[in-house]
This record gives C-alpha cells, sequence and structure tokens, in this order.
C-alpha cells in the first residue's frame, strides 16, 4: 500500500468503513475502575476538503441498542434506563465546522444529539493512514476523542447514579472511510 502525503490527495466523498472503525467510550465507575464499551451499528459519511479543510463535513448514525460493554445486565440498563433507545433509537453527530489545528491534527465542531437533546460539541482527530488498498480503492484513517458530561444528555438513572458513575464519559473513534468513486 502506498502512503499518500499530501492533503489535496485527499478530497472526496467517503463512507464509514463499518468492519474497520470502532465507535467506544469509557467512563468510571465507583472504586476508580474504567467501564469501556462500543457501538456496534452505525453509518457514517464525510466530504473530506484537502486543500481546504474548512470545507469538510461529517455525518454519523449510531444505534443506540447496539450498545456493548460485555455484560448483558449493564448493557440492558444502559439501553434502556440511561440511553432511552426505544423512543431515541439513534444517536447523531452533524459537523458544522472542520479546523486544521496542526499537519494531520483536526478539530471538528458539530452537533451530538443523544436522547433527543441536541448540544455542540468539539472533536479532535488526527489523520493516521492515507493509501491506496489492494482492491484499488482509496481508504483514509481517522482517531478522535471528546469527553463529554452525560448529564448534559440527561444520560441518568436515578441520584445513586451520581455518586456510582463518573458525569464524564469519553467517546473514542477509530475510523476507516473508503473514498467513492
Amino acid at each position: 500500500m502506498t502512503t499518500m502525503t499530501k492533503l489535496s490527495e485527499l478530497t472526496g466523498d467517503y463512507v464509514l468503513d463499518a468492519a474497520r472503525t470502532r465507535i467506544g467510550f469509557v467512563g468510571r465507575h465507583a472504586m476508580a475502575t474504567r467501564v469501556r464499551g462500543q457501538f456496534d451499528e452505525f453509518e457514517g459519511s464525510a466530504y473530506l476538503d484537502g486543500d481546504d479543510p474548512s470545507k469538510s463535513s461529517a455525518e454519523l448514525t449510531i444505534r443506540a441498542k447496539s450498545i456493548q460493554t460485555r455484560n448483558r445486565r449493564r448493557d440492558g440498563h444502559l439501553r434502556g434506563r440511561f440511553l432511552d433507545a426505544d423512543d431515541h433509537p439513534a444517536i447523531t453527530f452533524s459537523s458544522t465546522g472542520v479546523e486544521q489545528v496542526d499537519g494531520a491534527d483536526f478539530k471538528v465542531t458539530g452537533d451530538l444529539t443523544i436522547r433527543g437533546l441536541t448540544k455542540q460539541v468539539t472533536v479532535g482527530f488526527k489523520l493516521t493512514a492515507a493509501e491506496n488498498d489492494p482492491r484499488g480503492g482509496f481508504r483514509v484513517g481517522f482517531e478522535g476523542r471528546v469527553t463529554i458530561n452525560r448529564k448534559d444528555w440527561g444520560v441518568n438513572w436515578n441520584a445513586a447514579t451520581g455518586v456510582l458513575l463518573s458525569d464524564e464519559v469519553t467517546l473514542e473513534f477509530d475510523v476507516a472511510a473508503i473514498r467513492r468513486s
């Protein structure tokens, strides 16, 4: 595979490669332990403008019921009482701005909707790969993360939840995207 080095070579429309993308999270639980999980069902697209990254954009839709933490009981609580996935089946992100910070580092600002509430967040992303794949396609890779306060989106169960779980949750993105021809 050939690695591309010029941002201008990235320009185009992309679709997430769900088989090679991970959308995860980590939060603190009582006794200083961490709970890690991920979402298994999502779709997304992006337009990348290598000459003017501010003209780039991204959309992401996550199926709330696809949350997985490797604990069936906890997953049920997260789907039901925390995310209210029956009434709010999708978690969405729609970018409103992209800023190149330095070289391969970017800030993507956008509207994050969880449980029907929309708040603006800024996710830091790093371009980690840009290469031709063996089938003649072109792929890019990005890693990103943002820490949010879950209470801003009403992700809470009861008063004890505030004692047992930290308010902050870090969302993690390991993204692989394929340029459409």
